[in-house]
């Protein structure tokens, strides 16, 4: 006399294995999908020396931004720049030109995020010195005419200086606003003979 029960628990327990590990397999592989390039964060285009212009309603040449090297990334419609100069002109007013090492600019271009040794340099009038602040980061919205930090800011003019932490740029109205922490040394120019 045979016994079907314990002849047939062998053969259910390979079944229920192997049920188990195919539910395994497909749970893993449902994570991942098919490979989708547009979530990578790898550059489809390069460009080297550059040069981008903005113009105002009039044809003015609002600001130019130039490099040596720019990455475009797809997947969020970036650019990434090595060295970039971004120069913002007013006709009643000296130019600005913001320089670092390396720049992120977002898809519009309506924001640019500069890090690594920053600089931003009004160029000098014939009633005054050109003034130049360094930074670590810079945020600039060049269409906006703004630019803003929260990092360390030194700024110098002539033999003048000012320090401080954080710092609020307005090139419409040629305002430099310090946030905090601020102190500096003002030496007045000597007249020219």
């Amino acid at each position: 006399m045979k016994h079907w029960p314990s002849q047939l628990f062998p053969i259910i327990m390979l079944a229920v294995l192997a049920g188990l590990t195919f539910w395994l397999q497909s749970t893993i592989d449902a994570g991942n999908g098919k490979p989708n390039g547009k979530l990578r964060h790898d550059p489809d285009a390069i460009a080297e020396n550059f040069v981008v212009r903005r113009f105002d309603e009039t044809g003015q040449v609002k600001y130019r931004l130039t490099a040596p090297y720019l990455e475009h990334y797809p997947d969020d419609d970036s650019s990434e720049l090595k060295s970039p100069t971004l120069i913002s002109y007013r006709p009643d007013a000296p130019s600005i030109t913001v320089k670092g090492d390396h720049a992120k600019v977002t898809s519009k271009g309506e924001t640019v995020y500069l890090w690594d040794n920053v600089s931003v340099t009004r160029a000098g009038a014939a009633d005054r010195l050109a003034m130049v602040a360094r930074m670590p980061d810079l945020t600039a919205q060049p269409d906006a005419g703004f630019a803003f930090t929260n990092s360390p800011v030194e700024i110098t003019q002539g033999q003048s200086w000012m320090t401080g932490v954080g710092a609020q740029i307005d090139n419409n109205n040629s305002t430099f606003v310090l946030q905090s922490q601020v102190k500096g040394q003002y030496i007045r120019p000597r007249a020219t003979p």
